[in-house]
């Protein structure tokens, strides 16, 4: 039975386990197919996952379509959340949170979802220029016009609670990187979920892919994977070798309970971080198949602090 969660300062009931889009873009994954994804998120369905998380960067955009063609007739009966806040421009990346392009973006995403409403719109990063007030202040006109439902951020850290504090009780969640193969940001999210009374979601919760138990230090990537890049830590130099004992210490855990490796990597996530939601990325049914696993049971005491102390960073 899957486990449910409501986000805070909100009526959003959503799966603990969250399908995340980012291999939906079809871009810096290796080989993707869309029939692939497609199935992937009925899978998800099948599963009790409710939650699909998605951003109009992922693949410029191609993620909120195949997420949007592949709800169909569901997307009533799911929460869908999308991102706002980065753009193309000249070649370059830019951070954007000026109000004109919060009701650009979302228009976009709103007629590449296929829908008319999202349920929870994030800022994907802050852009150091737009003051919150009037980032929030588009967001409450657009709750109110009915384009979107709730609003969350992404990506934040202690030193932002100063300008946020004003703004307690208008977000419901923020997403941040969060694994067992990437641990520094623990006591900032600890910190903002309750200074800011916000769910926690984890991104990055299978650390791109290392904690699933499928590599190994002699795995290539080929070059359309973003993990070929050094850039990807997780997967080069002593930070793999670190991971690799991370996996282990997963594949010893998940053997005596009969679960997928993943599994056990999503369920630390689930019990360490109260009312954390995990984001996890797949492209096939398989995965998500796995990925769920993850749901029903709990680690205990002793295994939790087994992964705690291996993952110390």
């Amino acid at each position: 039975m899957m486990e449910y969660t409501t986000l805070k300062n909100s009526d959003l009931k959503v799966s603990r386990i969250c399908m995340g889009g980012c291999p939906m873009g079809g871009y810096g994954w290796g080989e993707v197919q869309e029939n692939e994804l497609i199935d992937a998120v009925h899978a998800a369905l099948d599963q009790g996952i409710t939650f699909f998380d998605t951003a109009d960067t992922y693949g410029l955009g191609q993620s909120e379509i195949t997420l949007g063609k592949a709800l169909g007739e569901h997307r009533k009966d799911v929460i869908v959340a999308s991102k706002f806040g980065v753009r193309a421009g000249n070649g370059k990346t830019v951070y954007d949170n000026s109000p004109e392009w919060i009701r650009e973006a979302l228009q976009g995403s709103l007629k590449r979802l296929g829908t008319d409403y999202i349920d929870l719109y994030q800022i994907h990063y802050r852009d150091n220029i737009t003051p919150i007030s009037a980032v929030v202040a588009t967001l409450e006109d657009l709750k109110k016009e009915g384009y979107i439902r709730y609003f969350g951020l992404s990506n934040i850290h202690q030193e932002d609670l100063k300008e946020l504090q004003p703004y307690v009780g208008k977000f419901v969640s923020f997403q941040d990187e969060y694994s067992l193969a990437c641990r520094k940001n623990e006591t900032d999210m600890l910190m903002i979920a309750d200074q800011m009374n916000l769910t926690p979601l984890t991104w990055g919760s299978l650390g791109q892919g290392i904690l699933t138990g499928k590599y190994d230090k002699n795995t290539v990537f080929d070059s359309n994977d973003r993990r070929s890049r050094d850039i990807y830590v997780n997967f080069h130099g002593k930070k793999l070798l670190k991971n690799l004992e991370i996996v282990e210490v997963l594949k010893k855990i998940a053997k005596e309970h009969e679960k997928s490796v993943a599994s056990v990597a999503i369920r630390f996530i689930l019990d360490y971080l109260p009312e954390s939601v995990v984001l996890c990325g797949a492209k096939r049914p398989s995965q998500i198949i796995g990925n769920a696993e993850g749901d029903g049971w709990s680690l205990n005491n002793d295994e939790i602090e087994m992964l705690k102390k291996i993952s110390e960073e």
